[in-house]
This record gives C-alpha cells, sequence and structure tokens, in this order.
C-alpha cells in the first residue's frame, strides 16, 4: 500500500486512526468494492467499475454517492497524492448505520475509503485448485462484489500454501463460476479460429470488468467469444484455458488440480495470446483517447 488513502473528502496517512469500531459496515463487511488499474494516470474502464459498484450497492441496500464524477475527482486526487501513475487503486463504499450495534453519535451514511498499490508481479501463469460447492448461484446476492470477503481470501490464502495460485470455485451445480478474484476462459479450437466460452452470469459469477470487455469489445478474427454453462469435464476438454481479471488481464492456466481425467491444455496459449494482443491495444486506444479529451478518470 502507499503512503496515502482517500477517506470520504480527504487524503490522510495510512496510519492515521480515521475509522470507528461503530461502523456496522466494517464489523459487518456491508459495503461494495472495486478494484481498478491506473495506466499513466487514467483509471481504466471507470465508467464500468461505477456501474458495477453502483447496481451492487443498490441490491445490498449500501448508500453509495450520487454522482460518478464526485468520485472520480476524489479518486484522481489520491492518484496524485500516491504519484500512482501506473498502479492498483482500490476503492470501497462502506455502509455506517442500521442493526443492532450501530456506533453512537451523528455518523455519515457511508464512507469512502481508498487507497493505491504497487501493481502486482503476477507471474507467466497459473496453476489452479478445485473447489465444490464454493458459490450459491440461486443467492439473491450471488455476483456481488461486496467487503464480506473473507471466504475468497481463505481460499486463496491455502492455495497458496498447498503450492497453488488460485482455484476455480463451482457451484452448487457442479459447474464451473469463477476463481476467488478472476473470471474463466476455455478455450476450444477449430478450422476457423476457435470458440471462447466463459461462464454465464447466472452460474454466480461476478461480472469481472476485464470479462465483460473481452464479450463485448475485444475482436479478433477467426475467434468467437460467448457465454456457456461450463463443467470441469469442459475444463479437460479444453485446449486453453486463461483467467482475468483488471489487475492480471489475461493470465493462462497450465495446471488444475482436482480434474479427474487432468489438464490438456496446449503449450504456448495461441488464442490467450492473440486476446492479451488485442485488450492491450484497447487499453492503449482508450488511454489515449481519454488523455487526447482531457479527461484523466
Amino acid at each position: 500500500m502507499h503512503r496515502f488513502l482517500l477517506h470520504n473528502d480527504e487524503i490522510r496517512d495510512t496510519g492515521a486512526q480515521d475509522l470507528s469500531a461503530g461502523q456496522v459496515g466494517l464489523l459487518n463487511g456491508w459495503g461494495v468494492f472495486s478494484t481498478i488499474r491506473v495506466y499513466d494516470g487514467v483509471m481504466f474502464a471507470w465508467e464500468r467499475h461505477w456501474a458495477r459498484m453502483h447496481a451492487d450497492a443498490s441490491r445490498m441496500r449500501v448508500p453509495f454517492p450520487p454522482e460518478r464524477d464526485w468520485l472520480a475527482q476524489r479518486l484522481h486526487r489520491l492518484i496524485e497524492a500516491n504519484q500512482a501513475w501506473n498502479a492498483t487503486l482500490r476503492v470501497a463504499v462502506i455502509r455506517n448505520r442500521g442493526g443492532m450495534f450501530e456506533g453512537p453519535g451523528p455518523m455519515r451514511e457511508f464512507d469512502v475509503v481508498a487507497f493505491t498499490a504497487d501493481v502486482k508481479a503476477w507471474g507467466d501463469s497459473v496453476k489452479l485448485g478445485l473447489i465444490p460447492n464454493a458459490r450459491l448461484a440461486a443467492s439473491e446476492f450471488a455476483g456481488t462484489k461486496n467487503l464480506s470477503w473473507s471466504e475468497n481470501l481463505t481460499w486463496y490464502e491455502r492455495a497458496h500454501e498447498q503450492g497453488l495460485d488460485e482455484v476455480v470455485l463451482l457451484n452448487e451445480r457442479g459447474e464451473v463460476c469463477e476463481c476467488t478474484s478472476a473470471n474463466i476462459f476455455t478455450v476450444f479450437l477449430n478450422a476457423q479460429g476457435g470458440e471462447v466460452w466463459t461462464p454465464p452470469l447466472d452460474s454466480g459469477c461476478l461480472p469481472g470488468v476485464t470479462r465483460a470487455l473481452l464479450l463485448e469489445e475485444i475482436r479478433v478474427p477467426g475467434l468467437h467469444i460467448g457465454e456457456k454453462r461450463l463443467l470441469p469435464a469442459d475444463l479437460e476438454a479444453a485446449d486453453e484455458i486463461f483467467i482475468s481479471s483488471s489487475t492480471r488481464e489475461l493470465l493462462p492456466v497450465v495446471s488444475i488440480e482436482g480434474l479427474k481425467a487432468g489438464l490438456r491444455v496446449r503449450p504456448g496459449g495461441k488464442v490467450r495470446e492473440q486476446l492479451q494482443r488485442a485488450f492491450t491495444a484497447y487499453v492503449e486506444s482508450y488511454v489515449a483517447a481519454r488523455k487526447r479529451a482531457g479527461i484523466i478518470v
């Protein structure tokens, strides 16, 4: 984490004691968040991050800033304070009031807390494990990116203790859903190029921003990208598998521990490489366009 954080309207030192134990959002994980990649001072795909947080806040009954620019301006102040021109930015909107254990005294309806950090070195590929019954697709709140993240952190920590990088989470129907902090894609090669599939949102997965861009914006001749219900057997049959997130972009999968028939992904990951190049070009175009227009967020 960098030196300064954003707390509502103020830039403060990360060591400052700014939060109250009576904030119900902190005690109960009652809030929403997003993790944003900053490229050359521009918050990439900010509009999509805002829209997802706004929608999740509505579902979770979390009070939320009424204007996108209000929050964007404050986040850019944080980027400037930390000189975090190429970094990772985490922003959380925390509900303060409600429930039996609300703190005494006047309190804002919500707090905004954000910080920046260096971009993590994820490596060139990932090794995955497999966790059954890890997502409840039928839940009213499936797919929300909320602060109750301890299950994901536990699975992620345990995976690293086992020599893995991440885990594939299955839902109650045994379908492939996502990873703890990434979406997953399979590639099936054909004469035209290939088909690239990711689980649909009704599998219970998060609507990742990188996932959405691959489905809606990124185009590579000969490749079809779409949503499809996937089972562990589809992972076993895939020619390539990769995961996506705002901080990882696209990373190839080299193994999945727990598959009965193993994994037969082809070395090289040519389709993933093509998509990564197209995604990089999209990022560069997005950043350049906003700089030309004087839009920094």
